[in-house]
């Protein structure tokens, strides 16, 4: 009886697909993750001159103003969540988690991409220097309140954001006991999201930064909701917010 020659294009193409090397999906994962961040970049330096008609001595945010501020800090708090989502995704062994995780790295990469777009345009740094969110500070007087600028408490630098120890304790964890803990910090992560978007879409007059923090709160709001549902599913309870 004669057998496949393993010279055959069908045994060649599975010998191939045996031997193509583990850190192709790497690859493949972080270009996709890079033209997500690309497409939002467009979108934000697109949407930027749109609303701003041109006229950009009026509508240019400068530094220290609430669109300057929540782009850079918001940012950061953004890649925090894509860095445990990347996390989630890649180890948790529950299909639900991983799509879960999914979806938010790919969502605030987009995000990101678009507010490091305006600060571009802007000419802006990505970062600044000094303490975080220092935009969010409302003269006493003002509603009678003044917002807090100091970091909060644990070593975290913005509210809802895990601690160095935090993140280190995700990475040793598995099983059931890494989706838990991936949901009580992403869930807390997004609370914290949450409060800088509603101060920035209250306080700005720039069209674009008004949308962004209405598609911030509509996802984050879904998602705070669905992580809820599955912590509870999986018989655990959130984290205290403060």
């Amino acid at each position: 009886m004669t057998g496949v020659s393993s010279n055959s294009p069908d045994a060649a193409e599975e010998d191939v697909v045996q031997e193509r090397p583990a850190w192709s999906r790497w690859v493949v994962l972080g270009g996709a993750l890079l033209a997500v961040l690309l497409v939002g970049i467009g979108i934000g330096v697109f949407v930027t001159r749109l609303t701003d008609g041109g006229d950009t001595a009026q509508s240019t945010p400068g530094a220290g103003s609430v669109e300057v501020g929540f782009a850079q800090d918001m940012s950061v708090h953004h890649l925090q969540a894509v860095t445990m989502a990347g996390w989630a995704r890649d180890h948790s062994t529950d299909s639900e988690i991983r799509q879960l995780a999914f979806d938010i790295e790919r969502t605030q990469t987009e995000q990101v991409g678009r507010m490091k777009g305006w600060l571009m345009l802007w000419d802006q740094p990505e970062q600044a220097t000094g303490a975080y969110m220092k935009w969010m500070t409302e003269p006493m007087g003002h509603a009678g309140m003044q917002m807090p600028t100091s970091a909060p408490a644990g070593g975290a630098p913005m509210p809802g954001m895990a601690t160095d120890a935090e993140l280190a304790k995700l990475r040793t964890l598995s099983g059931r006991a890494l989706d838990v803990d991936f949901l009580q910090l992403m869930l807390r992560h997004h609370q914290g999201g949450v409060a800088m978007a509603e101060y920035a879409q209250d306080h700005t007059a720039v069209a674009a930064v008004k949308a962004l923090c209405r598609s911030m709160l509509t996802a984050q709001g879904a998602e705070m909701d669905q992580m809820k549902v599955m912590l509870q599913a999986r018989g655990a309870q959130p984290l205290p917010t403060s």
